[in-house]
């Protein structure tokens, strides 16, 4: 397993955890909190898609510098 499939493993566990003591009538969790951390990672991962699926880095302009030599862009 990578490193990025350990992770979404832990929240995973995490997240079914906090589901459980819910369940069970113990809020382990602020809902506040909750709402701004989802608020900071969709933030973060909003940002790190642009900047991967845009030509913004060097490896991103000679990528499609090629791809225009190509004609494929």
């Amino acid at each position: 397993m990578d490193k990025a499939s350990i992770t979404r493993f832990a929240f995973l566990i995490v997240a079914v955890f906090n589901a459980v003591l819910n369940l069970l009538g113990y809020q382990t969790i602020p809902d506040d909190f909750v709402n701004d951390l989802v608020a900071v990672v969709s933030g973060a991962y909003m940002l790190w898609a642009a900047w991967k699926n845009n030509y913004l880095s060097k490896k991103g302009q000679k990528q499609k510098e090629q791809l225009e030599r190509a004609g494929l862009k």
